[in-house]
């Protein structure tokens, strides 16, 4: 649940720590959303804009590698973690999207007694 951040007010899941969940590259996550479009209408990944970028590395070690990147990271809101499900079709991308989908349960029942970080624009 340490991975769920505060992006435009929605909880998201940066692609870096989705792919690193799933066990896969950064690369095959983007690329599964740039081949399925259809999948991911609006509400349910955001691209990142340049200040957003900025924020993540200042606020969080582990996306140090991007401050340098040319590519635009992607935030997956809990929807759009379920249409990635339907694309990556692993066994251990079944399991992680079951640990996925009660850490976004667990994080609505106790958001009122508790924040996560935030990324403010």
């Amino acid at each position: 649940m340490e991975k769920i951040i505060k992006v435009r007010g929605m909880d998201v899941l940066i692609d870096r720590d989705v792919a690193e969940l799933y066990g896969v590259e950064t690369k095959h996550v983007n690329q599964a959303l740039r081949n399925n479009p259809e999948k991911f209408p609006e509400g349910y990944v955001l691209t990142l804009q340049l200040s957003e970028s900025q924020e993540l590395v200042k606020n969080f070690d582990r996306f140090d590698t991007i401050k340098h990147s040319g590519v635009t990271p992607h935030a997956f809101t809990e929807r759009g973690l379920y249409m990635l499900a339907t694309i990556l079709k692993s066994k251990r991308a079944t399991t992680t999207t079951l640990a996925i989908i009660d850490s976004f349960v667990k994080l609505r029942e106790i958001s009122g007694h508790q924040q996560n970080p935030v990324l403010k624009n």
